[in-house]
């Protein structure tokens, strides 16, 4: 029963709340604080605390934690599950529409609209990814590490991981 209401708690807030982690907060403090009684204010508090202090999504690293609490590692499971399954639903109704409807010529148009929209988008992330490196660690190293990693990605094919894991170790050393 507990793992029901462990999803039921997730679940909810996460299918009826709207603009993103921040904004289902109070919901999932609604169900978690207020209606089953497994953490005080003062907990929620510090578990919410701890979520902002860690990478990702907030839904997830608050379900993960509560779940912990409640249930153990299955709870937590469950929790994070139930946090994933409301959009995990949406875009594979999205996706069955779309693939349904793939003939259409509004469709069709529809994605030859999105292509440059999301390549404008990723253009613009990139710029600033681009800025805040050089604003925060100098151009040079910057440009070291961004060649770095486009010679290794495309001339030599590395994973991206290793990639990662290369321009971190170069950060550590000279950057440290």
């Amino acid at each position: 029963m507990i793992y029901w209401e462990l999803f039921l708690a997730f679940f909810i807030p996460n299918i009826i709340g709207y603009g993103g982690g921040p904004a289902i907060i109070p919901l999932i403090e609604a169900e978690v604080v207020g209606h089953y009684g497994w953490l005080n204010a003062q907990e929620f508090a510090e578990t919410l605390a701890l979520g902002n202090a860690l990478p990702s999504p907030i839904a997830t690293k608050m379900a993960g934690q509560v779940g912990f609490e409640v249930a153990g590692v299955l709870g937590a499971m469950v929790a994070v599950f139930a946090t994933a399954v409301p959009s995990l639903l949406l875009m594979l109704g999205a996706l069955g529409l779309l693939y349904r409807h793939r003939e259409s010529p509004r469709i069709k148009r529809m994605s030859q609209w999105v292509r440059p929209v999301i390549a404008t988008m990723m253009g613009w992330l990139t710029l600033g990814f681009f800025l805040e490196g050089v604003e925060s660690t100098g151009l040079i190293h910057t440009l070291v590490i961004g060649t770095a990693a486009a010679v290794a990605l495309l001339h030599f094919r590395t994973h991206p991981a290793f990639v990662v894991l290369g321009a971190l170790i170069y950060g550590g050393i000279l950057l440290g």
